[in-house]
């Protein structure tokens, strides 16, 4: 066998390359128990990309208007706070923030039930440094959703 199969081609990868010599590794959400479209299956990585797209831009309209007396600079501290505000606010009481609303998108624990308070802090804190939301596993979880026992969703 040759290296580069085994290894894949670099525009494939790895995973093509397991998936060639007989690997099966099933759709994203088997291993958690969820179906593989529709409702209550995975969320999209873009989906949830835009979802976050569109509460930052809420969240940096309302410190501009609001918070920020016409200041740029000041705006974006305040942006970090109301992101995190609504966030766990959203989350821990409806299960989704507006963005997230908007496409049809929702956050679960694993079980299947709404996230607590807890879970939820832990999730948005997470999720403001940035890094852990952009390491994910094999099911497109980032590690906010990992430690917080997450997983968004669609509607």
């Amino acid at each position: 066998m040759d290296k580069r199969e085994a290894l894949g081609s670099w525009l494939q990868g790895p995973r093509a390359a397991a998936e060639q010599m007989g690997a099966d590794f099933g759709y994203r959400g088997e291993r958690l128990g969820l179906p593989k479209d529709g409702p209550g299956s995975i969320a999209p990585v873009g989906r949830r990309l835009v979802a976050l797209f569109v509460d930052w831009a809420l969240c940096l309209l309302i410190a501009y208007g609001l918070l920020s007396h016409g200041s740029a600079r000041a705006a974006d501290n305040w942006t970090f706070v109301i992101f995190g505000v609504l966030s766990v606010l959203t989350l821990a009481t409806l299960g989704t923030t507006p963005g997230k609303r908007l496409l049809r998108l929702r956050v679960i624990r694993l079980n299947g039930g709404r996230a607590g308070v807890l879970p939820v802090v832990i999730r948005t804190v997470l999720l403001l440094l940035v890094v852990p939301s952009a390491v994910w596993d094999r099911d497109t979880r980032g590690l906010h959703d990992k430690a917080a026992g997450t997983v968004e969703v669609r509607m």
